[in-house]
């Protein structure tokens, strides 16, 4: 038989029992952080796409914080200037020449003028201007794309600016192309494959997936892109660099590649919370070697590196503290970094 224990006890009354309620819910209010709280401590990264080193880079600097964070897809780094300017994310990927024209108000940031507020963090992996055709194109180097179809990247994409500028070079406009496709990265190596541009284009850390479709899936090649108008290129704008994809990457026979290449850099708002960068920026340099174990893209990075190649806005206060404190910055840099605010300040003026 089940021994059952009953007990007699006073039922509380109506006032105590709401008494305990209102305290139960002040302590909770009390030790729950409010919504404003919790959207300060989170950051989104903006990334590109998903078929990118950037979105993977983006994926990497979230897992190696403990603060909440997403990796937020884009249509690529133009976009990411213009989410970081109004303040839609806390940082951003973004390539080299792309930021130096969003700091001064250049190119495709003429109309909306310099962004006195960006502030650069560090530099990542460094993103070749890579050619991809078709074997049986007979396209072989970039003169050979007059009157072909090519996939040029969609408006706002990094791979886009920089054909931009290397057709401004050539003194081309996309009319020199029979077609100039606008798909996104994710889908333009399928194009490719199905005969429906000739080449295509693409500003990337290497190896990367929607390069290796195209050569698995229909035999592409990638193509040097070299000459006068390159070199010219590279010798007047501090935010080019020259590249080379390395050979076997893709394939055991697919030699080295030549060409030129922007660094993707990762900016932020100077309105941006000091400490939050700071958490970031030291998340990645405290533990740099787990950051290079993620993609082949990033075997190359150093702290030398990160800190000074292809950063034209000034850094941001939360990094400059972390540089300081690690001796990689002098005072004597620091202070250079406050006049390249104060001219980056001036360029704005100048152009009200």
């Amino acid at each position: 038989m089940p021994i059952v224990l009953s007990a007699s006890i006073d039922a509380p009354s109506p006032r105590s029992v709401r008494a305990c309620c209102m305290a139960a819910t002040l302590a909770a209010l009390c030790f729950m952080p409010s919504a404003a709280q919790a959207e300060e401590t989170r950051i989104t990264i903006g990334t590109a796409s998903s078929a990118g080193v950037y979105h993977l880079a983006g994926r990497t600097l979230c897992r190696m914080l403990t603060t909440p964070c997403t990796a937020q897809t884009s249509d690529g780094s133009a976009e990411n200037l213009a989410n970081v300017r109004e303040g839609a994310v806390s940082v951003a990927l973004a390539q080299s020449d792309l930021q130096h024209y969003a700091v001064y108000g250049e190119e495709g940031f003429n109309e909306v003028g310099p962004d006195e507020n960006l502030r650069s963090l560090f530099s990542l992996h460094g993103e070749p201007f890579t050619l991809v055709v078709r074997r049986d194109s007979g396209i072989r180097q970039f003169d050979d794309l007059h009157q072909r179809a090519v996939n040029v990247g969609n408006p706002g994409s990094g791979q886009r600016g920089t054909l931009m500028t290397l057709l401004d070079a050539k003194q081309w406009t996309l009319d020199d192309f029979s077609l100039a496709n606008d798909l996104p990265a994710d889908q333009q190596s399928l194009e490719l494959c199905h005969g429906n541009v000739d080449a295509m284009v693409y500003t990337v850390g290497h190896p990367n997936d929607s390069v290796a479709q195209a050569i698995r899936l229909c035999d592409a090649m990638l193509v040097d892109v070299e000459g006068e108008e390159i070199e010219r290129l590279v010798d007047e704008l501090p935010y080019f660099t020259p590249a080379t994809i390395p050979a076997g990457i893709y394939a055991d026979d697919q030699p080295a590649v030549k060409t030129f290449g922007v660094r993707a850099t990762l900016v932020a708002s100077a309105q941006t919370d000091d400490e939050l960068i700071y958490r970031l920026v030291s998340a990645v340099f405290d533990d740099l070697e787990t950051l290079k174990a993620y993609h082949p893209a990033f075997d190359e990075l150093t702290p030398e590196l990160m800190i000074s190649e292809g950063l034209s806005a000034p850094l941001h206060d939360g990094a400059l503290r972390y540089y300081r404190e690690q001796g990689w910055i002098s005072d004597d840099e620091a202070i250079e970094e406050e006049v390249a605010e104060e001219a980056v300040e001036d360029s704005s003026e100048d152009n009200e």
